[in-house]
């Protein structure tokens, strides 16, 4: 398999897919792509919905984080692994770590939903909490990881959960080309961009006509920005969205290197469209989602990406919301 940390850096080929994909078999959910009559007369297209909410843990985050830590050399796991998340990772690192039976610890921040943080615990993980107005995540899951010799599994920013990321985009393309179609648009979710850089290197080795955007809040609309003046763009806020999956400083080094060529070009929604897709997903999908893995869903609602008289694609890429907040969403 060679060595995590040497191929962490590494661009992820369409090879290094597929061997994430022999990886994950037998392990990860292969998510289906539903569709809704009402939701394709609604956009004058054909929409599949790919529900990574359906995946082990709850989000697609199980993908890259069993493709590393199964990566892992045996020699090197004794230390156990460390990574650090507002959740959706913190749960797929907890879950790959107890199926691989090695420890692992996770820096989640003390404004996390409680249900994300209860059930990374309730994994297996060792919850070491931070301040995220003031602490430097990286750095307190640096020290730990160099203190017990630990392996670093960051959220995005590595080739091997780049990798595992994108066989969703594999399986995308395997499932619509046994409906006999091939998909003209493909709308992810972004934080650090480590979805999207895995679905783009899957689509469009496949399907390189295929137009892929990202989809963020408003106020956290770092990919948009970034696609834009083709240079990283940092967000000026730490919180303030119900997108809590998605606040991410600003994109990846390895992910824009990837997006920035196979994407460049992303939109943005508001809170209010976000809660309406949520809303829409539990009604018409009967699907949990919690916002952050909305946010593509609502760019199609809204016209913000347009799929009239074509195939598109719209990842949820995530199910773990707070219970309170749903039912008010919902409601």
């Amino acid at each position: 398999m060679g060595g995590a940390a040497a191929e962490a850096g590494r661009v992820p080929t369409l090879e290094a897919v597929r061997d994430a994909a022999k990886r994950l078999a037998g392990w990860a959910v292969k998510t289906p792509l539903l569709e809704s009559p009402a939701l394709n007369a609604r956009l004058g297209g054909r929409l599949l919905i790919k529900a990574e909410v359906l995946q082990r843990t709850g989000s697609f985050k199980f993908r890259g984080a069993y493709n590393k830590l199964a990566a892992i050399p045996l020699e090197r796991r004794a230390g156990g692994v460390v990574a650090f998340s507002s959740g959706n990772h913190a749960q797929g690192v907890a879950a790959a770590a107890r199926l691989l039976g090695m420890r692992c610890v996770i820096v989640m921040p003390q404004d996390a939903p409680r249900a994300k943080r209860e059930r990374t615990a309730a994994l297996g993980a060792e919850v070491v909490l931070y301040d995220r107005a003031r602490d430097d995540r990286e750095a307190i899951a640096s020290e730990i990881a160099t203190r017990r010799g630990a392996v670093l599994v960051p959220p995005y920013d590595d080739a091997l959960i780049i990798a595992g990321q994108g066989t969703a985009g594999r399986e995308i393309v395997d499932d619509l080309s046994a409906l006999g179609l091939v998909p003209d648009v493909v709308v992810v979710t972004a934080s650090g961009g480590g979805l999207t850089a895995g679905i783009a290197l899957a689509v469009k080795a496949r399907v390189p006509a295929a137009a892929l955007y990202t989809a963020e809040p408003q106020g956290f609309d770092d990919h948009a920005r970034s696609f834009r003046s083709g240079r990283r763009e940092e967000n000026a806020a730490l919180t303030g969205t119900i997108c809590d999956a998605l606040m991410a400083r600003m994109p990846g080094k390895l992910t824009f290197a990837i997006n920035r060529s196979l994407v460049g070009a992303g939109v943005v929604v508001s809170d209010e469209e976000v809660a309406a897709a949520v809303a829409f997903a539990f009604a018409e999908l009967k699907l949990v989602v919690e916002p952050g893995g909305a946010v593509a869903l609502a760019a199609l609602m809204t016209g913000k990406v347009d799929v009239r008289n074509k195939v598109g694609v719209a990842v949820l890429s995530g199910g773990n919301v707070d219970p309170e907040l749903f039912s008010r969403l919902v409601a």
